[in-house]
């Protein structure tokens, strides 16, 4: 199985005070034509948002759109009428299909929120707009590999209009987990937290690895780590 690295330090940068952000794709002021998505996956921008900061009231539309919260708690607010607040672990999915309005912040004033937000393409155009959420249970604290969103929501995890699974990984120093990538499919791992090996390559928090290739891809952590992982058509 050959693996493509994508390494935290060669992604895009832009700090505007209030937010501070890693673009592993092409995204606003930051284009590189050789990192333009991952099949259906267009968007991971890890984002450090300062207290009190955050996106005021902006349109989104024909796309899936997910917040991962690493440490923090994001507000969001939407013209479906949902207004949240999400903690670590959890995740926020919104389906933005036809259209719709939203905004994100930070509701604390002395704590930075530390998030993952994720785009990907749906599978067609002018769905009607969604919102879902995934929350972690007890027992898939303590699990290896957690699956958090597919097409059917199988396993309690939340719906998206695409054929993508997505997990979360969550590996305690020694320990490893397989993913068996299954012919014309890809996989893309992001590293949160920690550092792993995928395949006997080392990777440390925001680092990636992806492939195309049928095979099984072994994530072993050198220290406690977490990661998503995209399995994507």
């Amino acid at each position: 199985m050959k693996l493509t690295i994508r390494k935290s330090n060669d992604r895009g940068h832009a700090n505007h005070g209030w937010l501070d952000s890693h673009h592993t794709f092409s995204f606003a002021d930051y284009y590189d034509p050789a990192h333009m998505g991952f099949r259906s996956l267009r968007v991971i921008n890890e984002d450090y948002v300062a207290p009190n900061g955050g996106f005021p009231t902006h349109p989104h539309r024909d796309m899936e759109i997910f917040s991962y919260i690493v440490e923090g708690s994001l507000a969001h607010k939407d013209s479906m009428g949902n207004a949240r607040a999400l903690l670590p672990g959890q995740i926020q999915l919104m389906s933005a299909g036809s259209g719709v309005t939203h905004s994100e912040f930070n509701p604390s004033s002395k704590d930075q929120v530390h998030l993952l937000q994720i785009w990907i393409q749906p599978r067609e155009r002018g769905l009607k707009p969604g919102y879902t959420e995934w929350h972690p249970k007890a027992a898939s604290d303590s699990a290896a590999k957690v699956l958090v969103i597919s097409p059917d929501g199988r396993e309690d995890s939340a719906i998206i209009h695409q054929d993508a699974d997505v997990y979360r990984v969550r590996l305690g120093a020694g320990k490893s987990v397989s993913h068996e990538v299954r012919a014309g499919r890809g996989a893309w791992l992001q590293i949160i937290k920690g550092a792993v090996s995928a395949n006997g390559t080392p990777l440390t928090a925001g680092d990636a690895a992806s492939t195309d290739d049928t095979g099984t891809l072994t994530i072993a952590a050198s220290e406690d780590a977490e990661a998503l992982l995209f399995d994507l058509h």
